[in-house]
This record gives C-alpha cells, sequence and structure tokens, in this order.
C-alpha cells in the first residue's frame, strides 16, 4: 500500500514560490515583448528584410510560449494553494474527530487522558470521559499469563485471582471486587529463554501493550474499550505482563499524577513478580542499556502514583529483586537461581506463605501504590544442592545461614533480601554495597552456630534412613537396582525376538534405521537452538555491554568533574566492574539454560 504525507504549510510555501516564478515569466515576457517582436531590417537590402522578419516570427513564438507557461503557472498555484486548503481542512477535521483518542501505542492520548485539551473538541471529550468514570457500570477483571504463558489457563486465572485480587488466602494485601473475570490473550515471548523462534521480549512487550490498550479504551483508541465504556477494570499482570501493565499505566497517564488520568478511580493494578518493580526489578537496574541482539531495552520502571497498584514480589526472584550491588557475584548467582526456583511460583503460593508478607512503608513521596515483599526460607542457590537424597538438606542448613548474609549484602544488608532503599525510586545498580566488613564479619561468626544446629537436627531426623542406605542390602541394591535387572533381561528379550524369524531381525532394523535418523536430525535441530542464541548472547556481550560500560565511566568522569571527584572516580572505574559482573553471570544462566534446553531440560 502507498502512503502519502502531507504538511500544508509547505505547501503553502510552494504556492508562493510558484507565484514568484510566475511574476518572473510575467516580467520576461514583458521585457522581451519590444526586443523580439519589433525587429527592423539592418539594412534596405532583401537579405536584411528576411532576416528581420525570420527573427520576428520567433519572438512572437516565443512570447506565445510565455503566454501558456504563464496562464499554465496561474492554474498550479491556483490548484496548489487550493490542495493545501484542503489538506489543512481535512486535518483540522480529523484532529476534531479524533481529538482525545488514542491512535497507536506510542500516543500517549495527551488530550483524553490528562494533557492538554487546547485541541478542538479536547474539552468536550475529556468532559464526557471523565462522565463516564464517574459513573461505573460493571466490574472487570483482566488476567495475563507470563512469559511462555500467552492463553491463561482456568487453573492460572482461578489461582491468581484468589490469591492477588480477592485475597482469599488472608494477608495484608487488597481486598478487590473481581467481578467478570477473563483471561487476555498476549504473546508472552522471550527470545531465547522461551526458544529460538520465540519474539524477543521487546517485539513481545509491544504487541502486549497494544492488546491491553485495545481492550481498556478500544481499538485504536475509538473508545470503545471497558474503561471508556464507564466500568471498572482490575488488571493483573505476572512478570512480563507486569511490564506490559507498567507501559499501559504510563501511556494513560504520562505526568504519573494522582488524577492524571480520567479513568483513576476506575482502573486498579496488581502486579506479580514485576520484572520493572521500581526498587528491585531487573530493568530498572540497568537504565540506558539496550541489548538489539537479543531484543531487550532495560529501563521501564512501573509508575508510583498514576494508578492504584499493588505489587507483590518474592524475596530473591532474580527478576523483580535483582540485587542492587551486583558486584557480589554470589548475589547475582542466587538471582539467576531465584529465577528457576522462585519466579514461577507465584500462582501456588501457599497461605502460610501469603501470611509472611512485609508491607514496604519506607516510600518517599507520595503514591498510589503499595509495595509487598514474601520472605523466601531457603536461598534458591542451594535448592539444587537440597535434591542431593538423605545428605543434599542437612548440607544446605549448614551452610545457609552464612551464605545468606553474603548473599544479602548484594542487597546492601546482612539481614534480608531486598534493597533497603525506597521501594517507589527507580533504582539503578550501584558499586559498592554499604555494609561495612566488621559489620559482615560478625553476622557470619553469629550464623555459624545456627548452620551446625540445623545440620545436626537434619542429620538426627534422618538417621534411620541414612542407616538403612548404607547397609550392605541397601548398598546392594544401589548398585545393582531392579531397574538394571529389568533393562537387561528387556535388552535380552528383545535381541532374542528379532532373531527369531527374518521379518523380526528386518524389522528391527527398520526400526533402528528410522530412531538413528530422527536422533541425528534433532540433534542438528537442538544444535542450530543453541548455537544461535550464544552467538546472540555473545553479539551483547562484546558490543553492547562495553558501550555501555563508556557511558558509565563517562557518568562518573562527569560527577568527579562536578564537584564529586571521589565518589565520581569510584563510580567510574567501579561501575562498568558491577555492571559486567551482573550481566555476564545473568549472561551465564541465560546460556546455561539455552544449552540444558537443546539437551531436552530447561531450568
Amino acid at each position: 500500500m502507498t502512503s502519502l504525507v502531507t504538511q500544508p504549510q509547505l505547501m503553502a510555501t510552494a504556492a508562493t514560490d510558484a507565484a514568484q516564478i510566475n511574476s518572473a515569466i510575467s516580467a520576461a515576457k514583458a521585457a522581451a515583448a519590444g526586443p523580439t517582436t519589433s525587429l527592423v531590417a539592418a539594412a534596405q537590402d532583401e537579405v536584411s528584410a528576411m532576416t528581420a522578419t525570420l527573427f520576428g516570427a520567433y519572438g512572437q513564438e516565443y512570447q506565445a510560449i510565455l503566454q501558456q507557461a504563464s496562464a499554465f503557472h496561474e492554474q498550479f498555484v491556483a490548484a496548489l494553494a487550493a490542495a493545501g486548503n484542503a489538506y489543512t481542512e481535512a486535518e483540522a477535521a480529523n484532529a476534531t474527530a479524533i481529538s482525545g483518542a488514542l491512535g497507536a501505542v506510542t500516543s500517549p492520548m495527551q488530550s483524553m487522558l490528562g494533557g492538554s485539551t487546547g485541541a478542538a473538541g479536547g474539552g468536550s471529550a475529556m468532559t464526557s470521559l471523565a462522565a463516564k468514570a464517574s459513573a461505573a457500570q460493571s466490574t472487570f477483571t483482566l488476567v495475563i499469563g507470563g512469559s511462555g504463558d500467552p492463553i491463561p489457563s482456568q487453573t492460572y486465572i482461578t489461582d491468581v485471582v484468589d490469591r492477588f485480587i480477592t485475597n482469599s488466602f488472608g494477608g495484608l494485601l487488597p481486598n478487590l471486587t473481581p467481578g467478570t473475570v477473563q483471561g487476555l490473550f498476549t504473546p508472552e515471548g522471550l527470545y531465547p529463554l522461551e526458544g529460538v523462534k520465540e519474539l524477543t521480549l521487546n517485539q513481545s512487550l509491544m504487541e502486549g501493550v497494544q492488546i491491553l490498550n485495545a481492550q481498556l479504551v478500544g481499538p485504536n483508541g475509538d473508545l470503545t474499550g471497558l474503561l471508556t465504556g464507564g466500568n471498572h477494570v482490575n488488571v493483573l499482570g505476572y512478570s512480563q505482563s507486569a511490564i506490559i501493565a507498567s507501559m499501559e499505566q504510563q501511556m494513560l497517564d504520562p505526568t504519573n499524577t494522582p488524577g492524571g488520568s480520567p479513568f483513576f478511580s476506575q482502573l486498579n493494578f496488581s502486579l506479580i513478580g514485576d520484572v520493572s518493580n521500581p526498587n528491585g526489578g531487573l530493568l530498572p537496574r540497568f537504565p540506558g542499556l539496550s541489548l538489539p541482539s537479543i531484543g531487550v531495552t532495560f529501563g521501564t520502571a512501573t509508575p508510583d502514583n498514576s494508578f492504584m497498584t499493588t505489587i507483590v514480589t518474592q524475596e530473591y526472584d532474580g527478576f523483580a529483586d535483582f540485587p542492587q550491588y551486583p558486584i557480589n557475584v554470589l548475589s547475582d548467582i542466587n538471582a539467576f537461581a531465584g529465577i528457576a526456583f522462585v519466579h514461577g511460583t507465584y500462582p501456588t503460593l501457599t497461605p502460610q506463605q501469603i501470611s509472611t508478607e512485609i508491607q514496604l512503608t519506607n516510600t518517599v513521596g507520595p503514591t498510589t501504590d503499595q509495595y509487598f515483599i514474601i520472605p523466601t526460607p531457603n536461598l534458591p542457590i542451594l535448592d539444587p544442592l537440597r535434591l542431593i537424597p538423605v545428605i543434599g538438606n542437612p548440607l544446605a542448613d549448614l551452610v545457609q545461614p552464612d551464605l545468606t548474609v553474603l548473599v544479602n549484602t548484594g542487597y546492601g544488608s546482612t539481614t534480608q533480601g531486598w534493597s533497603t532503599g525506597p521501594p517507589n525510586v527507580p533504582t539503578p545498580f550501584g558499586v559498592i554495597p554499604p555494609v561495612g566488613p566488621i559489620t559482615v564479619a560478625n553476622a557470619l561468626v553469629n550464623a555459624a552456630p545456627q548452620g551446625f544446629s540445623a545440620f545436626m537436627n537434619d542429620v538426627s531426623a534422618e538417621a534411620p534412613i541414612m542407616a538403612s542406605n548404607l547397609s550392605p542390602a541397601g548398598l546392594s541394591s544401589a548398585l545393582m537396582g531392579s531397574a538394571g535387572t529389568g533393562a537387561a533381561s528387556g535388552l535380552t528379550a528383545g535381541l532374542t525376538s528379532a532373531l527369531s524369524s527374518p521379518d523380526n531381525f528386518i524389522q528391527a532394523i527398520q526400526t533402528a534405521n528410522t530412531t538413528i535418523t530422527n536422533e541425528i536430525s534433532g540433534g542438528a535441530a537442538n544444535a542450530y537452538a543453541a548455537l544461535l542464541p550464544t552467538a546472540d548472547l555473545a553479539n551483547a556481550l562484546v558490543t553492547s555491554v562495553p558501550s555501555y560500560d563508556v557511558n558509565l565511566f563517562l557518568n562518573g568522569v562527569q560527577q568527579a568533574i562536578n564537584g564529586d571527584p571521589v565518589g565520581g572516580l569510584t563510580y567510574a572505574f567501579g561501575a562498568p566492574v558491577a555492571a559486567d559482573v551482573g550481566l555476564s553471570t545473568f549472561a551465564a544462566g541465560v546460556e546455561l539454560d539455552v544449552l540444558l534446553g537443546a539437551t531436552g531440560y530447561s531450568i
């Protein structure tokens, strides 16, 4: 389809220029009229007379051409001016027709949702929409899934509504009226964590915002959505869809002020595992960073004053509770383990877990949002160790108290695994944790007896099991095993069956041929699935991250020049190191997930 973009003011300028050209043509015609049409013969002979007559004829033809050119330019100028007026009138009509509507995702609904009402029709549109918002008709709850879950299942919808909308499990969370509950399809792609053929995060977010916005204000902002129909709406976003909800808030209320949108009192957000969590979300931790090779742009933070919003975060969830001081590699590894073992558990949190939630009240300035943290009793980094039968849990409990102290320093504390700063302030990563070595040493000394005590309790509880497994009979069973015996007997039976007749033998060869071919083809596909993300991650680490480091260094230099030499130089040389440690650790975790996925497993 061919598109035409026209600017009427430029057309008016062009018409003026064309008119000036016409004036020049008229002047040239007048100036040349006499000298070219009234030539006098140079002499009285016949040759001179014929020459004068010939040039006079050319002059008359020239005047005729100039006359036609002048007439053409007059028509052209008139048509151009008329076209400019037509486009101006069309634009005015369009502005009146769509004033206050959201045309595209990048248009922030200025006149309709808190912006200027000076455009034609803007005031009346605001008055009409405010009237609808003040007389809500019905209540709807839109439930959106997380990455890899584009179509929310009924089980998921019921689970999250019970926990984070109606607050059926008790606790401190707000109790909202769900009304009509419906799942909302969004792409929820996350390359490469969700597969090599998935949409990148940026692509998926853009499509998701368009879909959510169409539900709220109507397709292309035509005011046929749930909100513009005068309804009350709850939006529940999880993980990636919490980012979508945050971006939608920014569109509906670009000013980030209570009442900045006429729908302020009609729209609630419940966000769980919010990757845009202002102080803890992975995206706000690295503002200004873009990784085009994998389609991720950092920096988006959930607004704190746009709408009534509840943000629930589990401690050590690496997506929503990323360390503030990523130079602590233990904190980084634990955060990525939290993505694997914590981030996916919000829909299945028990009443006991929800009852331990802590409301973070150390906010700064006015805020319409509420922030809750749910403590995680065990470090995610130790969960793989706990999977080892018999000895895994005692060993994990032995080291966990001291290891928790070291991990928590990445959050600026020795006692809690979340940032000590205001939860509503977008907080980028820092360089040096504000925890002194003496404080850390004392915490380690105090924690060591707790680990030893937990270890002894575990050993005492599991002693009978350990004794049984270490007995001669237990060792024999573990070494031989019924599974091994069964496998051997099955192999013998298979060989006997294959050799029992020529037909069976041929069928066995065919089966083996098909199996080998499928394994080779599958192996090639898995290798491709691993190589492409690996190359993209490497691209990000050798191009985008070093560029980001340069900008961090220059920020520190600027800080030093502006009067803080110690802090500035510390940041200039420390920030790139801290960023590289955190981002490299996260990239290594993603690569591990990619490699495991190629072998049929996933984190």
